[in-house]
């Protein structure tokens, strides 16, 4: 199996993870627990998981402060998809510079039509796209003012 499709099983794992969190109240180490034991975890980047993991769940509240920031609909008010969606999105998007934003965009898209809303998937690029902008502007192709000009 390629790296990127074990990357991409791994994102689908967090999501689900990251979805049961908002739904069933119980400890983000237990829940992750439980999805690393899982049988589709042997096919996922175990490690990319966990650091999934690790970084969103006990940082959720921070990453709402952004994402309210970036989404006219509050974050307590999101589906729990796309909620977790976004979390995985922006988490990859602040977090993993090596990964294009453009990836990371695909990737999030891609969770939401598959397991989100009907439209769910363009409220997902909408907001990760604005905030690829703020978050990495030279890649996105957004000249940078020179402070010296």
């Amino acid at each position: 199996m390629s790296v990127h499709r074990a990357r991409s099983l791994a994102r689908r794992l967090a999501l689900q993870a990251l979805y049961q969190l908002q739904i069933n109240e119980r400890s983000w180490q237990d829940t992750h627990r439980q999805f690393a034991e899982d049988v589709e975890a042997e096919r996922v980047d175990r490690d990319y998981f966990r650091e999934l993991i690790t970084a969103i769940a006990p940082n959720r509240e921070a990453l709402d402060l952004r994402l309210g920031l970036l989404s006219e609909i509050p974050p307590p008010e999101l589906d729990p998809v796309e909620h977790a969606v976004l979390w995985l999105g922006l988490h990859e998007l602040e977090a993993h510079p090596e990964l294009p934003y453009r990836v990371a965009l695909a990737e999030a898209v891609q969770l939401a039509k598959q397991f989100g809303a009907t439209d769910g998937h363009k409220f997902v690029n909408a907001v990760l796209d604005r905030a690829a902008k703020e978050l990495r502007p030279d890649e996105y192709g957004i000249p940078v003012a020179n402070p010296l000009s």
